[in-house]
């Protein structure tokens, strides 16, 4: 509905104007004001898309209360009545912004074409920008897709379809800048996922991931105006004033600066070191200040890896428990320690690893080093090994759980396709999540569970149609569907010909193999 406003210090003009238009385009919600001054004060209030301005008003007249109005309400359409026939007046009218004039007095048909003709391009604006406006949000979707795409790639070495560079130029980054990594623990609601991400994006140039195991991590390119140490001081107290100091659970590491993409991930792991400092002052730590502590905080770093690594381990982060071992060993190396001592002590760490393995019912054997390290190349490249072996086992194991827990899926689905099964359902019977059942058919299968579902069902159906006593009523009511209709639509989307088309070829193929 299109809100019009007719100002006219005549109450005559103004109701006989409202009558012409009300009988013209009924759907118009029509408001009227008696002077300038009220059309102002108006059109603040009711934002109207098309104004009917008389021009010689006392008081503020309807040029003076165009300019105001304009500034309030700048996509307002004016059709400006006056009953002076000058071309200086309708020269300001066109400057201020006035879509077209009418003369007093009008005819009706006069009134009716003109108005006409501006209420169509009010209705095209507003499918343009309707338009528009989606294009910027699916823009904008897109963008947040990508980006969270780049930032895995950059820091988890996944390969994807797109490379990192071709997603960089999309979203054109300048990779000259320099860039840290800023990890956010985070623990809440997804809530407070959204604000971080949003005061993040309105803190400058940065590149936001995804929210995983309760870790935001975050590439920040470098503001060459303020310090490296500013600049991430500022990011860290915006970020964690979303929550409350006094909150539990929040936590900000900070890598070191690196001069390209390539170089990233050296920041995140960093930043991930960094986050082990939990017992700080502060809630923000870099991963700089780590290297000055001394052997009492190692001590205390290893007491907390192994508090830590379980959860870690049965939670599959492969990754961030390699990242956390290596990351101690550099520290132990630049403390100068004799890599022989060290490796009783990352053995320790990883003897945990493996009771928590078996723990979980995953056969893993004690790990042992196969020698005695001369350097930390040697050591970090065995300790390496023995992370990989351990991870080996862990991946078969549940690669094998997954394929078991898809072939049980598959058979219920199967024997109670004529049942009404959700998800929900699903997930209940077989003691898994409804998003991991939909995963596992994704991944395993390329299929979502209704797709097969609804396979299954007409597997069923095909076979009833060999029948003849069977009706396509009763076939699709016995395999599932309780609307015949739907079945029918269903089926030939399937099969590409209607049950009843299926049905008549079956039995007649089958009566003339009986024939001969």
């Amino acid at each position: 509905m299109i809100q019009v406003l007719i100002v006219d210090d005549e109450q005559i003009e103004r109701e006989g104007m409202k009558a012409i238009l009300h009988q013209s385009f009924p759907s118009l919600v029509l408001l009227e004001a008696r002077n300038g001054s009220a059309a102002i004060e108006r059109a603040k209030t009711s934002k109207p898309e098309l104004i009917l301005m008389d021009i010689k008003m006392p008081g503020i007249n309807g040029l003076e209360a165009l300019a105001q109005i304009m500034k309030e309400c700048p996509d307002a359409k004016f059709i400006m009545v006056t009953a002076y026939d000058t071309f200086d007046y309708m020269r300001k009218a066109i400057k201020l912004g006035a879509s077209d004039y009418l003369l007093k007095p009008s005819k009706a048909s006069d009134i009716i074409e003109t108005v006409g003709k501006v209420l169509k391009e009010i209705v095209f604006e507003r499918k343009s920008r309707a338009k528009t406006e989606l294009q910027q949000s699916v823009l904008q979707q897109t963008r947040t897709v990508i980006e969270t795409d780049l930032v895995t790639q950059l820091l988890f070495e996944h390969i994807h379809e797109v490379s990192s560079n071709i997603l960089a130029q999309i979203l054109e980054i300048n990779t000259a800048k320099e860039m840290f990594v800023v990890n956010v623990m985070i623990k809440g609601s997804t809530t407070s996922y959204s604000m971080v991400k949003e005061r993040v994006r309105r803190s400058g140039n940065c590149l936001v991931g995804a929210l995983s195991s309760s870790q935001l991590p975050i590439i920040v390119f470098r503001n060459s105006a303020v310090s490296f140490r500013s600049q991430a001081i500022s990011l860290s107290k915006e970020i964690l004033s979303v929550k409350k100091i006094t909150d539990e659970g929040w936590y900000i590491g900070i890598g070191n600066v690196y001069p390209t993409l390539a170089d990233v991930k050296k920041s995140y792991q960093e930043s991930l070191i960094a986050m082990m400092g939990k017992t700080a002052p502060s809630r923000y730590r870099f991963y700089a200040e780590i290297l000055v502590e001394g052997d009492r905080s190692l001590e205390q770093k290893v007491k907390q890896i192994k508090e830590e690594i379980p959860d870690q381990i049965r939670l599959g982060q492969w990754d961030l428990v390699r990242t956390v071992i290596i990351g101690l060993l550099e520290l132990f190396e630049h403390q100068g320690e004799n890599p022989i001592q060290v490796q009783q002590r990352i053995l320790e760490i990883l003897w945990v690893v493996s009771h928590v393995l078996n723990d979980v019912g995953i056969e893993a054997d004690t790990p042992l080093f196969t020698y005695q390290p001369n350097d930390y190349l040697q050591l970090r490249n065995e300790t390496g090994k023995l992370i990989d072996q351990m991870r080996d086992r862990y991946d078969a194991y549940y690669q094998r759980l997954e394929a078991d827990n898809v072939e049980q899926i598959k058979r219920y689905i199967m024997e109670h396709s004529h049942e009404e099964i959700s998800l929900e359902t699903l997930g209940k019977r077989m003691g898994l999540s409804p998003i991991y059942i939909s995963k596992l058919f994704k991944e395993k299968l390329g299929i979502n569970y209704i797709d097969f579902l609804t396979k299954c069902r007409i597997e069923k159906a095909k076979n009833l149609m060999r029948d003849p006593k069977k009706s396509i009523k009763e076939i699709a009511i016995e395999v599932g569907y309780h609307e015949p209709n739907y079945f029918s639509k269903v089926f030939k989307r399937t099969v590409h010909v209607s049950p009843k088309e299926y049905q008549n070829a079956i039995l007649g193929k089958w009566k003339r193999m009986r024939k001969y």
